[in-house]
């Protein structure tokens, strides 16, 4: 464990299947936090995830969803507050798939399906842990973003798009609850060796190492990194802290 501990609240972090996913569960866990890893099929990834942060001296359980599924939702909440208890911080980092394509070979329907389902998944999950939140005065919630949305890639319209929407919608739901006492946040990674949001990528080396040569540190982000600067957000520290989106792209884009 470190020596930064949050007393055992309890975080619910979303597609905790996947690499940034599990590794925010894995930190989150080794700081005192308890984690209800969600997955929506991957129930294996999920276990094995619960498996390592039990052998690692944390607490943590698996608990599946669709997270545009509101009645699955509730369910899995019902499950983590029998467990654990209230969720007190949100980490949505579960990915909406998406295709990769031009604007001009994408369909009209599929790239604003896209960004429906994407503020519909974090609406859904969002609504379903305010009320505890804020009976408690207390809540962390991060939105897992994407640079793609102020820095285009090619092919990435549909995730920068709405992934920007997320941005936007994030800044609206921390002005209503600020007052609550619940600070909501985006993280926005850059390129993630080996996650899924770059599979475009992943497999063309001569172009990683480009990318990775563009930013100021030399080199592309690890799930790894991302997950600190979610655990800044989920913690205390942060709580001065609301509506802002944090590039974590090694200086690939610079404000």
């Amino acid at each position: 464990m470190t020596n930064v501990q949050q007393n055992g609240k309890v975080a619910l972090i979303t597609g905790a299947s996947g690499a940034i996913g599990a590794a925010v569960a894995r930190l989150l866990a080794s700081r005192g936090m308890r984690v209800v890893a969600n997955y929506r099929s991957s129930r294996e990834k999920a276990d094995d995830l619960v498996a390592s942060i039990g052998s690692a001296g944390g607490q943590a359980m698996a608990a599946q969803a669709d997270v545009r599924d509101r009645s699955a939702v509730d369910g899995m909440l019902e499950q983590a507050r029998a467990a654990m208890g209230e969720v007190e911080i949100l980490v949505h980092s579960a990915l909406i798939p998406y295709a990769i394509k031009s604007f001009e070979e994408m369909p009209v329907d599929e790239l604003s399906g896209k960004v429906e389902q994407e503020i519909r998944a974090a609406s859904v999950v969002t609504k379903a842990v305010v009320p505890g939140m804020a009976k408690r005065g207390y809540g962390r919630i991060v939105y897992l973003g994407t640079m793609e949305s102020a820095l285009p890639l090619e092919g990435m319209i549909a995730l920068g798009t709405s992934k920007a929407a997320l941005s936007s919608f994030a800044r609206f739901v921390a002005q209503e609850l600020g007052p609550r006492g619940i600070t909501v946040n985006v993280v926005a990674p850059g390129p993630v060796g080996g996650h899924l949001h770059n599979l475009a990528i992943e497999h063309d080396q001569e172009h990683k190492k480009r990318l990775a040569a563009q930013t100021a540190l030399g080199r592309l982000a690890s799930p790894d990194d991302v997950a600190r600067a979610v655990a800044f957000y989920a913690g205390d520290d942060s709580e001065f802290v609301t509506g802002t989106t944090a590039p974590v792209n090694g200086g690939l884009s610079m404000d």
